[in-house]
């Protein structure tokens, strides 16, 4: 009786060890192969992607399991497949709007020129009125 509740704690053991690797290892891995997988699928054009190699680049063209972004200053395009995309760049975007909003905020125009500051020297000096502070 001792051999087969021996060997019987060992199956019950040998199956614990398989639930926790799979709980652990296996369904985490899939489930972010299936995120991965839906994030490429969605791709379009304007979307700011890093490949695997950590290329930053904007999509251009989608083309079945191609797409063609757009890197650099000078705007250089180059195919590249789907798989090799590693990820959104969510903080491209975001840096963007927040440069296009300050740049809006920065704009001079002859109704913003109404208060008028003295400089250190003594001279006086057009102080442009924002949108924040006129309200």
């Amino acid at each position: 009786m001792n051999n087969t509740t021996s060997s019987t704690g060992q199956i019950v053991m040998l199956v614990a060890l398989f639930a926790i690797m799979y709980f652990l290892l296996i369904r985490p891995q899939k489930k972010q192969e299936k995120q991965v997988r839906e994030m490429r699928s969605a791709l379009k054009v304007g979307d700011d992607i890093v490949t695997i190699g950590g290329i930053c680049g904007k999509i251009v063209r989608v083309k079945d399991n191609r797409l063609t972004i757009q890197v650099g200053a000078d705007k250089t395009k180059f195919d590249i497949e789907k798989w090799a995309v590693s990820r959104l760049d969510e903080g491209r975007k975001e840096t963007a709007s927040k440069t296009s909003k300050t740049e809006e905020e920065k704009k001079v125009t002859p109704k913003s020129m109404k208060k008028l500051g003295k400089k250190e020297d003594g001279t006086e000096e057009a102080v442009a009125e924002t949108a924040a502070d006129a309200e």
